[in-house]
């Protein structure tokens, strides 16, 4: 079942303040860790820029820079298994983020609900 997109929100001073406040690595990018907001369990990691950050701040969508594509992608577009982003956070050295979402369907490209699965230990 697919969710239809929530409208556009502005972008505040504030939030592109924090955006360019954030500490990117040398290619610009900050990782992602995103967590299902009501579980609070973790869903997967991917890597954003300061554009993808700031499209996901408008669109409330999670949208990533693909490192293999060298492209934009927002989780969802081809599956339907958005992500509705509910809080971010960025923490105390602000170079990674953490982003409460709600999860429509599997987060995993292998159809899990999580990418953690797989047990090391």
């Amino acid at each position: 079942m697919r969710k239809i997109k929530p409208k556009a929100k502005k972008i505040t001073l504030k939030n592109l303040r924090e955006v360019n406040a954030l500490k990117y690595n040398r290619d610009g990018l900050i990782p992602a860790v995103i967590q299902d907001a009501g579980t609070l369990q973790v869903l997967m990691v991917a890597y954003m820029n300061k554009r993808s950050l700031s499209l996901t701040l408008k669109t409330k969508l999670c949208t990533y820079w693909s490192r293999s594509r060298k492209r934009f992608w927002v989780k969802g577009e081809t599956s339907g298994h958005f992500q509705h982003v509910k809080k971010i956070y960025y923490d105390c050295d602000k170079d990674t983020l953490l982003i409460q979402i709600k999860q429509i369907g599997p987060a995993c490209h292998t159809e899990q609900k999580s990418c953690f699965f797989t047990r090391l230990i």
